[in-house]
């Protein structure tokens, strides 16, 4: 005998769009692209992309994301003039591929609409 289907209230709810949970994730409090990722579901090596467009979307809140620049374990260099959000791979001054990662965080309004 067919089981009687079950009672529809509605379209299921929504879920958050990936920028909205990166947003969420870093009000939480600082964080890393691979700690980003774990938290989001989101490979690493996209994360850098989302944080660009969510910093654009922050901007039209009053808010800003603040980005702790890469440091290379080895010599002490720091990426402070590097654009990109990704890790970089290497670092110019001693070739050492051992690099913190920049860190990430929201800074501004803190209205969470």
């Amino acid at each position: 005998m067919p089981r009687d289907p079950l009672p529809s209230s509605g379209p299921p709810p929504r879920a958050a769009t990936l920028r909205d949970a990166l947003r969420r994730a870093l009000r939480a409090g600082p964080a890393t692209a691979k700690e980003l990722s774990m938290d989001v579901g989101l490979r690493e090596r996209d994360v850098a992309e989302h944080l660009a467009h969510l910093a654009r979307s922050l901007e039209h809140r009053g808010e800003k994301l603040v980005v702790e620049p890469a440091t290379c374990v080895a010599c002490g260099f720091v990426f402070e003039d590097r654009s990109r959000l990704a890790r970089p791979g290497a670092c110019p001054r001693c070739r050492s591929t051992r690099i913190d990662p920049p860190v990430f965080r929201i800074e501004g309004a803190s209205s969470d609409g």
